[in-house]
């Protein structure tokens, strides 16, 4: 007899200026519903394990903006499961954030999440069965579930204090019991919010519910494998919730060059033109994105902080943007449909006087060409 686990849970992410709060009852869910199939608990309290039914789970998450405004966003893509051993894991794909709006979603993997480096979050924990032991009987309870976040290159430790529902035989409803503040700096995020708050011109509460709605079933002896977190397919293009496949129109192309354009993840080796292998994810993006767009010209400029002399840094801004424009030709992009120019320390973004100011000063800037 298969038995279904329909699940429900609260991540909490609320952050007051660079703290965000995250519930993540994410793990500790399918878990218990196993108990419900009394034939596999003899064996194993998770019996051969659960599957997530990615077609049947949403995460949605609300972000403040401006002290009132309300935003609403999800996550298209998850993957995860518990397996026979209670190891749980789940996965999602960050590059499907889906804000309802085609350019904070660029914003967002861009400037925030940096997706083209960190493409996914994934969550890991071990669910003792005796958290579970008497679910069955008490059909409700709290539980605390250590685990571990893995987001944007970062691993900590957390611990997700959770409510737990079994409703009817086949069916557990999990929702966090009190929200997990986690900083933003502890996952290094700091700067990402800096970011996104310049690009929209907005001051960000991170005060953030995150709801999740999420379905796993049981596996059978003759069942696949329960999948981990890195069974989230990363191949796929990196367009999975609004992005439109094909090719982009032109207030649509403007807006993503000016949104790589303050990325700031374009290096180059101290003084020379040769580009760091970090620029490699982000510079393929690039590349596809003007392959997307491809009625436009784009202008490549070069850009210095003040360190040196100005004539100095006048050929080392233009070197640096023939370098960009080599590496988008041997990507496919024909050099007919790239202009470079290089404006040296005439155009500051920031103030050279600081070390912040002068990393955002040495930049490429994409524009669609006049």
């Amino acid at each position: 007899m298969r038995a279904q686990l329909a699940d429900t849970f609260q991540v909490r992410v609320a952050a007051v200026k660079g703290t965000t709060v995250l519930r993540a009852t994410i793990l500790a869910t399918p878990i218990l519903c196993v108990l419900s199939v009394p034939a596999l608990a003899e064996e194993s309290p998770f019996g051969n394990g659960w599957r997530l039914a990615p077609e049947t789970s949403s995460i949605q998450f609300s972000s403040i903006k401006n002290q009132s405004v309300i935003e609403t966003s999800s996550f298209a893509k998850l993957s995860g499961g518990i397996d026979a051993s209670g190891d749980a894991s789940l996965s999602v794909l960050l590059d499907s954030v889906d804000t309802k709006v085609d350019l904070r979603n660029v914003r967002m993997r861009f400037l925030f999440f940096e997706t083209f480096l960190y493409p996914q979050a994934t969550v890991n924990a071990q669910i003792a069965p005796s958290l579970i032991a008497d679910l069955a009987q008490v059909k409700r309870k709290t539980i605390s579930l250590p685990f571990e976040l893995d987001l944007h290159g970062v691993k900590r430790q957390e611990i997700a204090q959770l409510s737990l529902t079994l409703i009817g035989e086949n069916l557990l409803a999990v929702s966090s019991a009190e929200p997990l503040t986690l900083k933003v700096a502890d996952y290094d995020l700091v700067d990402g919010l800096l970011k996104l708050e310049e690009a929209a011109n907005v001051s960000i509460v991170q005060s953030t519910t995150v709801n999740f709605d999420l379905i796993f079933e049981a596996t059978f002896p003759d069942a696949q494998e329960v999948p981990k977190a890195a069974a989230v397919s990363l191949k796929e293009p990196v367009t999975v919730a609004l992005e439109a496949e094909g090719n982009f129109g032109i207030e649509a192309c403007k807006g993503r060059f000016e949104i790589l354009s303050r990325s700031g993840n374009i290096n180059f080796r101290s003084g020379s033109a040769k580009l760091k292998p970090e620029s490699t994810p982000l510079l393929s993006q690039v590349a596809d994105i003007v392959a997307r767009c491809p009625d436009l010209k784009i202008l490549l400029a070069g850009h210095t902080d003040n360190v040196g002399s100005r004539t100095a840094n006048q050929r080392l801004s233009e070197r640096r943007a023939a370098s960009v424009e080599r590496f988008l030709t041997d990507q496919g992009i024909n050099a007919a449909r790239l202009q470079i120019v290089g404006r040296g320390e005439s155009r500051p973004i920031a103030d050279n006087a600081t070390a912040q100011g002068r990393r955002k000063n040495r930049r490429i800037e994409f524009t669609v060409a006049d």
